[in-house]
């Protein structure tokens, strides 16, 4: 295998990382008003992601990263034929972090349901921004000859835009739901489960098809089986969910993501950014790839570092593993005389 195709499924699995784990935060935040009905349970969902949300945008920020040393000419394609989308991702991303460290800094009503409603808006907006961009890259965008985008600033927000921020956020809520009934415990809980059991037939609706409609422009017989695995996966984590098994459900709706995901990826390679105007413009690995000197330097210093990125962060999850339940202390946002 040469590798500027191991770099195009390193670019892959990132970005699967990256919804695997910052999906299911942007799911509890999503939920916060749906799901949070008193003070102490929005504190005690906010609580199950508090040590692990920034951590998950680690994957973000590598994504694109590697995305930029490895596939430059991708990189200079897609980020600014999707200007648009990559500033509100960066806009909700910023009032989302603000959000969560200024929400503890004082206890009383008024400013708790003010930062919470920025968390929620920042994550939906973050999570639609992510899934426009990522349609749109993986169903065609205007590009011409030269890579460069046709049209104006929408020109690249067609209805695979709106298919992939769908598919994401809809993802992501059910994901939420389903670590809210693994993580903590109480009335929550059992909303959480009633919310997946629900909704996560629907939900899985728009991902898969997504990667139906990737497949079936470009798939393979393998890419077939991915989407098979995908849509099998729903049905045992619902299945799953139904009967309280919490963890065996967040394991199978987590599975549908990989599969699905590895499907849409599988189906597009060699292409990174198909075009809409001309199948002649699309982009490849080889047209957007650095040298294979550079990609074996790449290659090295990943095999270094990642294991410490992936140690560091499985331990985190480690150390914060336990089951929550609520805390009543802030409640009543009693103010305490100095």
């Amino acid at each position: 295998m040469d590798l500027q195709t191991v770099w195009f499924a390193a670019v892959a699995v990132l970005w699967i990382g990256f919804l695997l784990l910052e999906g299911f935060d942007f799911g509890v935040a999503a939920l916060l008003p749906v799901l949070g009905r008193r003070t102490a349970d929005r504190h005690l969902m906010l609580r199950s992601i508090g040590p692990l949300w920034d951590g998950n945008e680690v994957w973000l920020i590598t994504a694109v990263g590697a995305v930029f040393a490895a596939f430059p000419g991708w990189y200079a394609s897609w980020l600014p034929a999707l200007y648009l989308p990559f500033v509100l991702v960066l806009f909700g991303l910023i009032i989302r972090a603000v959000a969560f460290e200024w929400r503890h800094s004082h206890h009383t009503e008024q400013w708790d349901a003010t930062w919470t409603r920025v968390i929620v808006a920042g994550s939906l907006i973050a999570s639609l921004g992510i899934g426009a961009a990522l349609g749109a890259t993986t169903l065609g965008l205007p590009i011409d000859d030269d890579g460069n985008r046709v049209g104006g600033a929408f020109s690249g927000l067609g209805w695979p835009a709106l298919l992939g921020a769908v598919a994401v956020l809809a993802y992501s809520t059910v994901h939420g739901a389903l670590f809210l009934a693994l993580k903590v415990d109480g009335d929550v809980r059992e909303r959480a489960r009633a919310f997946a059991v629900r909704w996560s037939p629907l939900a899985a609706l728009p991902l898969l098809a997504w990667a139906g409609v990737t497949h079936l422009r470009y798939g393979t017989p393998a890419t077939a089986v991915l989407w098979l695995v995908a849509a099998l996966a729903v049905v045992v984590a619902w299945a799953r969910i139904r009967v309280g098994r919490e963890g065996q459900a967040f394991a199978a709706w987590g599975a549908m993501l990989v599969a699905a995901a590895a499907t849409i990826f599988g189906a597009a390679y060699p292409v990174v950014v198909p075009s809409t105007i001309d199948a002649a413009f699309d982009l490849t690995v080889a047209d957007a790839s650095v040298s294979d000197y550079t990609l074996t330097v790449m290659t090295w210093a990943a095999g270094f570092g990642l294991p410490v990125v992936l140690g560091y962060q499985a331990w985190t999850y480690w150390v914060f593993r336990e089951r929550l339940t609520a805390d009543p202390v802030h409640e009543e946002h009693e103010e305490v005389p100095a």
